[in-house]
């Protein structure tokens, strides 16, 4: 399984960012924007505490296997992998989800921001932002929690390949 990059993340986010503003600068033009729910920063925030709550006990579980303590409660490796494609999936969604918040929240502070309930819906987006990055750094460090150690048996040629 390939490690996911930071770039492919913040090129999302930054595509979605585009999108999002372009859309939501379009949908106001037509009628109304959809309001920004108040329970998606509350949403991606705990997903960000179950990754991190999931890394933090599998390192912890993988430290007591690498030292070998009596009764210590293994790792199975399909537990590990599936952890990596929870984290991974959860980054990219959040990346995506990130920046659409991330676009209407921009074109929400561009706008007018004189009306109270944009105001409220600016700040909702901003902290749908916010969680969906910590929902992103949990899923990193998750990722890193799992990730297997370089073999130094091989010769560099071999592992390149």
């Amino acid at each position: 399984m390939r490690e996911l990059r930071i770039r492919t993340l913040v090129g999302l986010f930054a595509l979605a960012v585009v999108l999002s503003w372009a859309g939501a600068r379009m949908w106001n033009a037509l009628g109304t924007l959809p309001a920004v729910p108040v329970a998606a920063p509350v949403v991606l925030a705990v997903i960000a505490v179950v990754l991190t709550a999931t890394a933090l006990s599998l390192r912890a579980r993988l430290r007591a296997q690498r030292e070998r303590r009596p009764g210590a409660k293994g790792v199975e490796p399909i537990m590990a992998a599936r952890a990596v494609v929870f984290g991974q999936a959860s980054a990219l969604v959040a990346s995506l989800v990130a920046g659409a918040y991330g676009g209407t929240g921009l074109y929400l502070l561009t706008s007018a921001m004189d009306v109270a309930a944009r105001r409220d819906q600016a700040a909702y987006a901003g902290l749908s932002v916010l969680a969906g990055v910590a929902v992103v750094a949990a899923a990193v460090f998750l990722q890193r929690v799992c990730r297997l150690p370089e073999d130094d048996d091989e010769p560099p040629a071999a592992a390149a390949a």
